[in-house]
């Protein structure tokens, strides 16, 4: 097993510590404390050591209690909720030694043979090898798409930075993990006060935190190649911006909908 702290599959190894606990680590982010597709990403995991292997995650609700601390693990405490013959529901508590740090609803669901539509298209935007590569983590690589006259908007690429096979559950833990990256940028760009595309980023003004955040899996996903995340932000207020958006394959296949509420405040240096 790898360095959980770069390594994503390692990360994802969660230690059992007793009847439905498990207890996972990560790395310290630019920031500091704990990224939050992190936390989602272990409680995704955590969730699905309990369902068996035919049911698929198709859905799941997280709040972000508090701030998350990165020099000691997370404990996932989870409660099997309900067990159905097509559907079962997991509620996973992380915590540290402050406290509750999330709180996330999981739900999984046997494939059922039924018609499938797709009505969402895949936007406008360059493929990622034309791209310049701008991502901030080494567990996942990333590429922007400049939105100009698009207000509310932000749009990139993306593909976790691990070999994770055909198994199910990692790559649904690492679409999770990725998408709790691009919808601060779409709130951030509604902002009048928001830096210009050539501040530094030591000159960022905000303070973001995301107060919720859910993920609508569609259909199975392969982390590893390169998918694009498209995010609108409809509006602000009382600092807050909810954004909904969809990823997509190259090829455009509508594989999930991502939805986040961010909070969004002036730094107190700025």
């Amino acid at each position: 097993m790898g360095d959980p702290t770069t390594d994503f599959v390692a990360m994802l190894h969660l230690e059992p510590h007793g009847p439905d606990v498990w207890v996972g680590t990560g790395p310290r982010y630019p920031w500091g404390g704990l990224y939050g597709g992190q936390i989602v990403a272990q409680a995704l995991r955590a969730a699905a050591h309990t369902v068996d292997p035919q049911f698929r995650v198709h859905s799941l609700h997280a709040y972000f209690i508090r701030r998350g601390d990165h020099t000691e693990p997370v404990r996932y405490e989870v409660d099997r909720v309900r067990n159905g013959r097509s559907f079962v529901t997991r509620t996973v508590t992380a915590r540290q030694a402050t406290g509750a740090i999330l709180s996330v609803s999981v739900s999984f669901q046997v494939d059922e043979d039924a018609p499938e539509v797709q009505i969402a298209d895949l936007p406008d935007a360059p493929p990622p090898h034309e791209l310049v590569q701008d991502s901030w983590s080494s567990m996942f690589d990333r590429a922007t798409v400049a939105t100009p006259g698009l207000e509310g908007r932000s749009r990139g690429w993306m593909r976790i930075n691990a070999d994770l096979g055909e198994d199910p559950v990692l790559n649904a833990c690492a679409l999770a993990y990725m998408s709790d990256d691009y919808p601060t940028d779409a709130v951030v760009s509604l902002r009048p006060d928001r830096p210009g595309p050539d501040a530094a980023p030591g000159e960022h003004p905000f303070m973001a935190f995301s107060l919720d955040h859910a993920i609508w899996f569609h259909r199975p996903i392969r982390a590893e190649d390169w998918h694009l995340t498209a995010m609108i932000c409809h509006g602000l207020i009382s600092s807050r911006g909810l954004t909904i958006g969809h990823v997509f394959t190259e090829a455009g296949v509508h594989v999930a909908s991502v939805s986040q509420e961010v909070l969004l405040r002036r730094s107190r240096n700025a």
